[in-house]
């Protein structure tokens, strides 16, 4: 007779994939809880110990790890010495293995969950069984999801076995599975220590979408979420309506996110390949979108707009008059929602605002390797706000100023912002120098950069960003300050007429 093991802490379906099992002739052999569950469905059951002539001790901690369990999950069949040694010791092979961990994820995210509790559900024997079962999978089937119970069945109604590629899927599934478990206990542990930056790094994460394709239709992609990862993000996001992400919408849907995050008043904020076009705040989600669209009124077509307040019915008018690819709200009222979705390939994205802003680490991808760094979370209140030019900006400046170094954080280096005190006027993004970045921004804030502020990602290395900046009628800017040519830019602000703020930070984004 044949031999299945069956432990699991998720118990999804496995009374009826048991049932089956033993119609299918297989003898059970199980522990704990996962024992007295098919105990009580009138599934007959071997307890492990009595194939291993020795109780679960510890508290269970010891169990299944013994020979007579690990000899009959690791013997080669078709090794006449590795069976003689079973014969030898009386051990039987087992043929099929189903188990599923301790729930160490479920466990770490519970908000008042201490080291002890989560290191006591760190799963010892489970994980041991699975990677033996899947190491031997040519000669035994080990299961891990029980959305593969059907298919397990399936073949074993229809051929009597499981075949050796579905066996080699599932053990890679196995792999998968272990491996991801042990990267969530490293990282809980590594953070747990406060290590910073430890010799090695393992992330995991879950598949949330297969998507069309990747930034251009020939590249293959997929998208996936982190388990237990900051909610307040697109990963977490509800698509309300409308065509499936593709890759470059979530990239842009991101982006056009972090920057709305910034704001505690009503804003609303369009964005292109990941840059913003326009950013405005207002009273309402409806005045900082108008806003907005006056900021660029031409490259928010065919772009992604994100608030961070409710979407009512007069702005999802506005909306439905643009061709838009994704708006992104903390909410949309009945009726704005009946406007949008009039709109068949409009997607709309909710995203609870109410959420914790968790700062994960930023991971970059290079051939080869990874870069890993912390976000740019530093703000205007963070900064050391020093003037070093003879005029003080006002108050109406500093607001301005304010949006303005808010937005250039979130564009593509060489990055420059022209901006009003309630609106973006203008943005150079991801330009060579300094000064073409400043000369885009000027342009397309025309005749509104008179009187406007300007905004640098970082330092001037020379005046003639300033000499632009004055010819356009700029009358404040803000920038890090820290070149050696700091003095020809305040002399240069001087002789215009301008303030100019440092803060001592850059915000380099490549």
């Amino acid at each position: 007779m044949k031999r299945a093991l069956i432990s699991v802490s998720d118990k999804t379906g496995v009374v009826d994939f048991a049932k089956e099992l033993v119609t299918l002739g297989f003898e059970i052999l199980s522990t704990g809880g996962t024992k007295k569950a098919l105990e009580e469905n009138n599934v007959p059951v071997i307890g492990v110990d009595e194939i291993t002539g020795f109780p679960e001790i510890l508290e269970g901690r010891v169990k299944t790890l013994h020979p007579n369990i690990h000899g009959g999950l690791l013997a080669k069949r078709d090794d006449e010495s590795h069976l003689e040694q079973l014969q030898q010791q009386g051990i039987q092979p087992i043929d099929l293995v189903c188990v599923n961990l301790y729930p160490f994820q479920q466990t770490i995210a519970k908000p008042d969950v201490t080291p002890e509790d989560a290191i006591e559900n760190i799963d010892i024997g489970g994980p041991s069984m699975l990677r033996a079962a899947a190491k031997n999978h040519d000669y035994l089937t080990v299961v891990v999801d029980a959305v593969d119970y059907a298919g397990v069945l399936s073949e074993l109604r229809e051929n009597g076995e499981v075949s050796k590629e579905t066996k080699r899927k599932l053990a890679a599934k196995v792999f998968r599975h272990t491996a991801a478990y042990d990267a969530q206990i490293a990282e809980y542990m590594t953070e747990l220590v406060g290590e910073q930056q430890p010799e090695r790094v393992t992330f995991t994460y879950e598949l949330k979408q297969n998507l069309r394709y990747g930034e251009n239709p020939h590249q293959q992609a997929a998208f996936y979420k982190r388990p237990l990862g900051s909610e307040f993000s697109i990963a977490y996001a509800t698509q309300l309506h409308g065509k499936e992400l593709s890759y470059n919408n979530i990239h842009d849907a991101d982006a056009a996110l972090q920057i709305v995050k910034d704001f505690e008043e009503p804003a609303a904020v369009a964005v292109k390949h990941m840059n913003p076009c326009g950013v405005g705040i207002g009273a309402n989600a409806n005045e900082a979108f108008q806003k907005a669209y006056e900021a660029d009124s031409t490259s928010i077509f065919g772009g992604i707009v994100a608030f961070n307040r409710e979407v009512d019915a007069d702005t999802a008018r506005q909306l439905h008059e643009i061709f838009l690819e994704i708006v992104i709200a903390p909410s949309f009222t009945e009726e704005a929602l009946s406007i949008l979705t009039a709109k068949k390939n409009l997607r709309l994205l909710t995203i609870d605002f109410e959420k914790e802003n968790k700062q994960e680490k930023v991971l970059t991808s290079v051939e080869g390797g990874l870069l890993l760094q912390d976000q740019d979370s530093y703000t205007f209140e963070d900064a050391e706000i020093t003037v070093p030019t003879k005029r003080q900006p006002t108050e109406e400046e500093l607001a301005a100023l304010k949006l303005g170094w808010k937005v250039v954080k979130h564009v593509k280096s060489n990055a420059i912002v022209v901006a009003g005190n309630d609106m973006t006027l203008g943005v150079g993004a991801g330009q060579m120098n300094r000064v073409g970045a400043a000369k885009i921004a000027l342009e397309q804030a025309g005749e509104r950069a008179k009187g406007a502020v300007l905004a640098s990602d970082a330092f001037f290395p020379m005046g003639d960003t300033v000499e632009a900046a004055a010819k356009a009628g700029i009358t404040a800017i803000i920038q890090p300050g820290g070149s050696i040519r700091d003095e020809e830019s305040i002399k240069a602000c001087d002789e215009n007429g301008i303030a100019m703020v440092f803060t001592g930070i850059r915000h380099f984004k490549h």
